[in-house]
């Protein structure tokens, strides 16, 4: 998660339709498996580890992130939560990449170093921004290398020697207004580099998080498009 982002929206990010949205998401693709330690990778804020330790059984997180100044010590819902620059071998038995791949020139060195900082049959969930087409100041704004197809993440995830068990696209029927909003306007013109995230009028952010509810139980059936690509990958 970029710590942009959280600049932008501040202490109301949980109730931003996107965020909000993609945590429950999240819930809904790990299912009923149980999980204990989590292990996020260029975590940024921890948005969806806290959401996790919050929502789940899991009792303990490391945080990882090559921005934070020093090394600290929190907690959510009375859980520890370890902060760190880098991180050796750990027994996390989840390890989140939430859109962090997109940032890095070798996706699959990156993810694989951390296949071999865990233990065997532990689940990595990934997400990218998907669409190479879909390419705008937004990312320009938020340093990325690459937008991704779902099939394109699935390969990344099997390279690094996982094992897929699920793969979809999520923000399906928020995606045609997307698309228009960010191809029309410039036409043959590149947008500047901004994000494109911002704080709504209450009304739209319901609307936005009312049709990404209504897509969320559909979700893990759709391989056709999004503005989100999800992989589920367990280590063997």
């Amino acid at each position: 998660m970029d710590l942009k982002e959280t600049d932008i929206l501040g202490s109301s990010i949980d109730q931003h339709w996107y965020y909000a949205s993609k945590a429950a998401a999240t819930t809904r693709l790990l299912g009923s498996t149980p999980f204990k330690k989590i292990l996020d990778v260029g975590a940024g804020s921890g948005f969806f580890t806290h959401h996790l330790l919050s929502h789940s059984s899991a009792d303990e997180a490391w945080c990882v992130d090559i921005s934070y100044d020093a090394d600290s010590d929190a907690g959510t819902a009375g859980k520890p939560v370890h902060y760190r620059r880098a991180i050796d071998a750990v027994d996390a038995d989840l390890v989140l990449l939430m859109d962090v791949l997109e940032h890095v020139d070798d996706d699959v060195g990156l993810l694989k170093a951390y296949v071999d900082k865990v233990p065997s049959g532990s689940r990595f969930l990934m997400t990218v921004p998907a669409f190479r087409f879909l390419w705008s100041g937004h990312d320009e704004f938020l340093e990325h290398k690459r937008r991704y197809t779902l099939a394109q993440l699935e390969t990344v995830a099997r390279d690094a020697g996982l094992t897929v068990q699920q793969g979809a696209y999520y923000f399906g029927l928020v995606f045609p207004i997307a698309a228009t909003l960010r191809l029309l306007p410039q036409g043959a013109q590149p947008s500047p580099p901004r994000s494109q995230l911002k704080r709504h009028h209450p009304l739209v952010n319901t609307l936005l998080k009312s049709l990404c509810r209504i897509e969320l139980p559909f979700m893990n059936a759709n391989r056709l498009a999004g503005l989100t690509v999800f992989v589920l990958a367990q280590k063997p």
